[in-house]
């Protein structure tokens, strides 16, 4: 009798199940600006629509998290969660809600907008590009060795990408929605919020797990694949009210 053996180890298969859904239940914030710009979406919705998100995701991210890993049998404890939660979403919106009032009441929401925000802007890119950098480095030997488990890992994260993205778009159309809300209220439902998802897969299975290799692949498929729905948005901007 021949016995094949799975491709992938079951431990590891359970984390790289636990780092697709980690990414899948952190809807994307900050990039979706970056989408909306390039569809020339509605810049008020997209900022009401991101704002939403974080508030769902300060107390939907530890409950929807640890329900879909229990239900895949995948144990995580609740107080691990909820930390992530606590440093890359409560403390940043926090501190910068409290940074924002300060300065302007200091200096004025001129010197805020025009100094501040323009000094400010490329912290956020470089610090992005170093925790990316640092990230393949810790996993950089892991990819190198296992280039069939990458395929495998990035092929269901695609399928989620495109699902998500034409079932969202093609309602918004059913809905005679305008293409400036269709556009960035698809993006944001296909796009991830890969920064809470890594951070959270190395605070619960560690840096060089597969888990964390998971959330990682995802970043290196997004930015590809939403850089190609938002062409496939702009080509078909006239089937949309104007």
């Amino acid at each position: 009798m021949v016995v094949f053996e799975p491709l992938i180890a079951p431990d590891l298969a359970s984390e790289y199940l636990a780092g697709a859904i980690l990414l899948g239940a952190a809807p994307c914030t900050a990039m979706v600006f970056v989408w909306s710009y390039l569809t020339k979406g509605d810049a008020a919705y997209t900022l009401v629509q991101v704002s939403l998100n974080d508030i769902i995701m300060l107390f939907a991210f530890a409950p929807v998290v640890v329900f879909l890993l229990g239900i895949s049998d995948i144990q995580v404890p609740w107080n691990t969660v909820i930390l992530s939660v606590v440093l890359y979403i409560i403390i940043p919106l926090t501190a910068g809600y409290l940074t924002r009032r300060a300065l302007i009441a200091k200096r004025g929401q001129g010197w805020y907008d025009e100094v501040f925000m323009k000094r400010l802007g490329p912290v956020t890119p470089a610090a992005l590009i170093v925790t990316l950098v640092l990230l393949f480095a810790f996993q950089g030997e892991v990819i190198l060795n296992n280039p069939l488990h990458i395929v495998l890992i990035a092929v269901p994260l695609i399928v989620q990408t495109f699902l998500i993205f034409f079932l969202a778009y093609g309602w918004a159309r059913l809905w005679n929605v305008r293409h400036c809300i269709a556009a960035p209220g698809a993006m944001i439902g296909a796009s991830n919020f890969f920064e809470l998802a890594v951070a959270a897969a190395i605070a619960l299975f560690g840096l060089q797990s597969g888990a964390a290799l998971a959330t990682v692949v995802g970043v290196l498929v997004e930015v590809p694949l939403m850089l190609v729905l938002v062409r496939i948005a702009n080509q078909t901007r006239g089937r949309f009210p104007a």
